[in-house]
């Protein structure tokens, strides 16, 4: 069966798809347009009629059977949308369009067609608002108008759809940006920082009485980078501090900056916990087998080892945000520069705690004293190397 088809078929179908109104399920507001426009306009059979690529589906019907839920394409209705206004069909058998269409020729025997364009803002024809009757007919002035302002009404139901379809699409392109914003911003800051920065334009400073700091650079690394490739250099130190971010998690630490070679971070904080030094120490431990397995590798391929220095140390210290377009978690106090001094007055491949440190954990894990180390403004102190856990 042949039947027109629009210019713009390709848009209008496009259009049509926006609406996402195909293969709904009945609403009520539809199946009442449809009954008033067949009490209007006196006739057995209303339709809501949303014309797709190869079917006419009936949104609203009023007077056909309750399990007819689309036509194949090809009524009135296709005529229809190829026109902007009105299309009054007095006798069906009697127009050479349609007089040989199934619906005419056999069951239900239609002869009557009225039908009004669901014209979207685009211009495009979505369907149509139409009854059906089954003996010729003429409508009044009025019953037409009423038509047409009944698919008027029908067309801002439509609109009303794809506005929420709209919203909704939006709401969630901006729930996932959101997420993506929330992620990256855990990524620079602690969760709790993170939240506070979120409800507020600052973070307030807070003084922690207690809390371990660690450090751990690679000996001769300025000689490593002067012999490497660059980019395999910044591969591996990469993959280096990616397992450390996993291994002082795990211990709940928080990872505070990188500088170069040189990797920080800190338990008991932005959280104050009372695990901390044993925390750290279990962390420094791990880290320590780490690269204790990478250099057994790099040693079998004949490549030159890294040699780690850690150095930990407890103490009370400021914490806070700086910075409004670049932030950065960081911490402040003498306890950060004893920590950087018993790292660089370690030895490669060994784990160096202060005396504080130190009495924290020497009940947990096996130490040795190694002497005394100069720090700036405090003198000499005691410093030891961290060996295992005790059983």
């Amino acid at each position: 069966m042949t039947y027109p088809i629009p210019d713009n078929e390709a848009e209008r179908l496009a259009a049509v798809g926006s609406y996402a109104v195909t293969d709904t399920p009945p609403e009520m507001s539809y199946d009442d347009i449809a009954e008033l426009a067949a009490q209007i306009c006196q006739c057995p059979v209303g339709l809501i009629n949303i014309i797709a690529d190869t079917r006419e589906w009936l949104k609203a019907k009023y007077g056909l059977p309750p399990n007819l839920a689309y036509l194949p394409r090809g009524t009135a209705c296709s005529t229809a949308i190829c026109q902007s206004d009105l299309l009054t069909v007095p006798d069906l058998s009697r127009d050479d369009r349609f007089a040989d269409q199934a619906s005419v020729t056999n069951e239900p025997h239609f002869r009557f067609y009225c039908g009004m364009p669901l014209i979207n803002p685009e211009g495009y024809a979505l369907g149509t608002v139409c009854v059906f009757d089954f003996e010729p007919r003429e409508l009044s002035f009025e019953q037409s108008e009423s038509l047409r302002r009944l698919s008027r009404q029908t067309m801002a139901h439509l609109e009303l759809r794809r506005k929420l379809i709209e919203l909704s699409g939006a709401r969630q392109a901006l729930e996932a940006e959101k997420r993506r914003s929330d992620d990256l911003l855990l990524n620079i800051l602690p969760a709790k920082i993170a939240d506070e920065l979120k409800t507020g334009s600052v973070v307030e400073p807070r003084h922690y009485d207690s809390a371990t700091i660690m450090f751990t650079d690679f000996k001769g690394f300025t000689r490593l980078a002067e012999a490497a490739e660059p980019r395999t250099l910044v591969n591996d130190l990469n993959q280096y501090f990616s397992a450390f971010d996993e291994i002082i998690e795990r211990h709940n630490l928080e990872k505070l900056k990188t500088i170069g070679d040189a990797y920080m971070c800190a338990g008991g904080l932005p959280e104050a916990n009372r695990t901390h030094p044993a925390d750290a120490c279990r962390a420094a431990l791990e880290i320590q087998e780490f690269m204790g397995r990478v250099n057994s590798q790099r040693e079998k391929m004949r490549l030159q080892p890294w040699e780690l220095r850690i150095g930990l140390h407890t103490g009370p210290v400021m914490a806070g945000v700086v910075g409004k377009k670049k932030f950065t978690y960081d911490i402040w106090g003498d306890a950060v520069n004893v920590a950087a001094r018993m790292e660089s007055h370690g030895e490669a491949g060994r784990i160096a705690l202060s005396e504080s440190t130190y009495y924290h954990v020497k009940d947990q894990f096996e130490c040795e004293h190694r002497g005394s180390i100069e720090v700036k403004n405090k003198g000499a102190l005691e410093a030891y190397f961290l060996n295992q856990a005790k059983p």
